[in-house]
């Protein structure tokens, strides 16, 4: 008879801290990628099988595919996986060096005339898609997909000739934002925490903040949800908070929330731990596959976010 003290698939294992019940959730839920990430990140795995999983993604055009981002099925590049490719990378120290030319060549052949990347290209269709991604025939360059890769080539200090016009796309895109949207904050807060001109994302970053709290774009009471308006096309309670945009305390992002509200943020943050394990998915799940994979995903970046913040993970 299985001893259900110690069998890991217990469906009544005893009780565990956070870190310990979503590491059994990634075990029994992820992709290999994912499971090497959880070791590498809080267990003290290498970073070698991280690389190797991700390798799996990889096209012949530098690019990566094969539904890496969850929403997007199917083996063509796109520059939505790449983006998260390169999340990876750097998460493990591996973003740079040959790889980081082989992207960059990818993203020179799929950029805009002005450098910036389209979230989609038209490569996507036939093959499945959330109904929240369009794809199009002409796609536009947008934020969205181009700062969040602009950002962390100049975290990891990697030069291309594709890189000065995709940032001059992106400081003219987040110094001229009027009227937002909560991924394209991030978008833009990813840029802003890694641009090499300090001073002047600085100032971005001080007007950015000002219109995330005019437009109420963050929640600053988990206690009162309903003061806050979830975005035009964004699932019910899709609401964002604080640490969705300081996700650690040395982002830009962090000067917009006092330390109150970004407590409340944290906490909010650590009790939506899911009895499984898990946190939940915000955004509409419109299939079961991709929902699957999509929250050790997010259950890796709730802990990554904790952490940062020197929260217990126990």
């Amino acid at each position: 008879m299985a001893d259900t003290e110690s069998d890991p698939l217990s469906p009544t294992p005893r009780p565990q801290g956070s870190l310990a019940r979503a590491e059994r959730f990634v075990w029994l839920t992820a992709r290999v990628l994912e499971q090497h990430l959880f070791a590498h990140h809080f267990r003290g795995g290498a970073a070698g099988p991280v690389e190797a999983a991700l390798d799996a993604y990889r096209n012949e055009d530098g690019g990566y595919g094969h539904a890496l981002e969850p929403d997007l099925r199917g083996p063509v590049s796109q520059p939505l996986h790449t983006a998260r490719a390169l999340r990876v990378l750097d998460g493990v120290g591996r973003c740079g060096g040959r790889r980081a030319e082989d992207v960059c060549r990818y993203l020179t052949s799929v950029s805009t005339p002005d450098g910036a990347l389209p979230g989609v290209r038209p490569s996507q269709r036939g093959y499945p898609a959330a109904p929240f991604v369009p794809v199009v025939d002409d796609p536009p360059g947008e934020l969205l997909a181009t700062g969040p890769v602009v950002g962390l080539l100049h975290r990891n200090g990697v030069w291309h000739a594709w890189l000065f016009r995709a940032t001059d796309f992106c400081w003219r895109t987040v110094e001229s934002l009027e009227t937002t949207h909560p991924y394209e904050v991030q978008a833009a807060v990813t840029f802003l925490d890694h641009a090499p001109d300090r001073p002047r994302a600085e100032a971005a970053a001080e007007r950015l903040g000002r219109l995330v709290r005019e437009q109420r774009l963050a929640v600053l009471d988990p206690d009162d949800l309903d003061a806050y308006p979830v975005a035009p096309g964004y699932a019910p309670g899709e609401h964002h908070f604080p640490h969705d945009y300081a996700q650690t305390p040395h982002s830009l992002a962090r000067t917009w929330f006092t330390d109150e509200e970004t407590t409340r943020s944290l906490n909010h943050l650590a009790a939506d731990q899911q009895e499984d394990g898990g946190w939940p998915i915000p955004w509409h799940q419109w299939s079961p596959a991709p929902a699957l994979e999509a929250r050790p995903l997010v259950t890796i970046n709730a802990l990554h976010t904790l952490q940062a913040y020197d929260r217990p993970l126990t």
